[in-house]
């Protein structure tokens, strides 16, 4: 079985993710994989170590390391972007189900076992769009979004350009935590010691935008390491049938994927490229599957890193989608 590493990250002020619009008093609630990806591939350029890494993943057959995409936690719970062939139950007249975006991964293994959620014990997070418990004092979600004023000034100090910009912040306790999953023991040797390198220099330095103001950064990252599936389940499937992405997906010409069943959904991805050749140039275009699809194949999905640079740019500008999933148990194969 796959053997992975588990990343918590405990943000120590705001964070700033893009949503889909673009515009700035939005902002996202899922840390996409590979938005992650690039931010990794960065703090590697800094280690010295970028044409190893991509070598080992978006140049090669078979990604040797996959990444997850980062999703909520509060205290020891993880939440998680839950299986479309799970989630929602069906309908009921106390809870509005389908308004959770995110769910105990406990949730998931109680729909998976066959078993009712008790509509009493549960609520809706507005703000965060999480299923929190239903308690006396009310829980909170583990982030608020909030909008925080800016101003821009020229050097003679003459002209001000005044702008607000949207970004989560995190109640006590809180943080993301994400997946990077193996291909193999020889990529956990290879990569393991530069990825926990990695990722302390990322908490140090931030995640996602307006790190120059300091956003996005952590406390010291968490990980712990493991088979993918037992980090995050207490109880994985025992006949799985289906792969739960917990990435985006960007499919490979040898996926054998069987699009007539599972359930997935689609998202588009922009974004812009951060390189020294050509700053904040738009990237392509991309059409990829999102969190919590389930996808039907005979074999884990791989995926694969399109190039996504503007035409005629300097070097290829790689948009990660390798599928890093969790095998499921899909009841009558659809």
């Amino acid at each position: 079985m796959p053997q992975g590493l588990l990343i918590k990250l405990r943000p120590t002020g705001p964070w700033r993710i893009g949503p889909d619009s673009g515009v700035r008093d939005r902002v996202g609630r899922v840390y996409h994989s590979d938005a992650l990806f690039a931010a990794v591939s960065s703090a590697l350029a800094q280690l010295g170590q970028l044409e190893a890494w991509l070598d080992a993943t978006a140049r090669a057959s078979a990604p040797a390391v996959r990444l997850g995409s980062c999703f909520p936690y509060v205290g020891e719970t993880l939440y998680v972007t839950p299986p479309r062939t799970l989630w929602p139950p069906k309908e009921s007249s106390k809870i509005r189900w389908k308004g959770a975006r995110f769910v105990p991964v406990s949730v998931v293994e109680t729909l998976a076992a066959g078993r009712m959620l008790s509509e009493g014990a549960w609520a809706i997070d507005g703000e965060s769009e999480c299923l929190i418990p239903q308690r006396t004092p009310t829980v909170a979600g583990p982030f608020r979004v909030a909008v925080r004023s800016a101003a821009g000034m020229d050097r003679e100090g003459s002209a001000v350009s005044l702008h607000s910009t949207a970004c989560l912040e995190f109640t006590p306790d809180c943080g993301l935590w994400t997946l990077a999953e193996f291909a193999d023991d020889a990529a956990r040797e290879q990569w393991t010691a530069p990825l926990t390198a990695t990722f302390r220099l990322l908490a140090d330095s931030g995640f996602g935008g307006e790190r120059s103001r300091g956003w996005g950064r952590a406390e010291m990252p968490e990980i712990s390491s493991g088979e993918v599936a037992s980090l995050v389940l207490k109880q994985p499937a025992k006949e799985p049938n289906g792969f739960w992405l917990l990435s985006l997906f960007h499919p490979a010409d040898s996926d054998g994927i069987d699009w007539q069943q599972g359930d997935y959904t689609l998202t588009t991805r922009g974004g812009r490229v951060e390189s020294a050749a050509g700053w904040g140039e738009p990237k392509k275009l991309t059409r990829m599957v999102a969190e919590g699809s389930v996808l039907m194949a005979s074999s884990a999905p791989k995926g694969s890193a399109p190039d996504v640079a503007p035409d005629g740019f300097a070097h290829p500008v790689y948009r990660a989608g390798f599928a890093l999933t969790i095998p499921i148990s899909v009841k009558g194969g659809a």
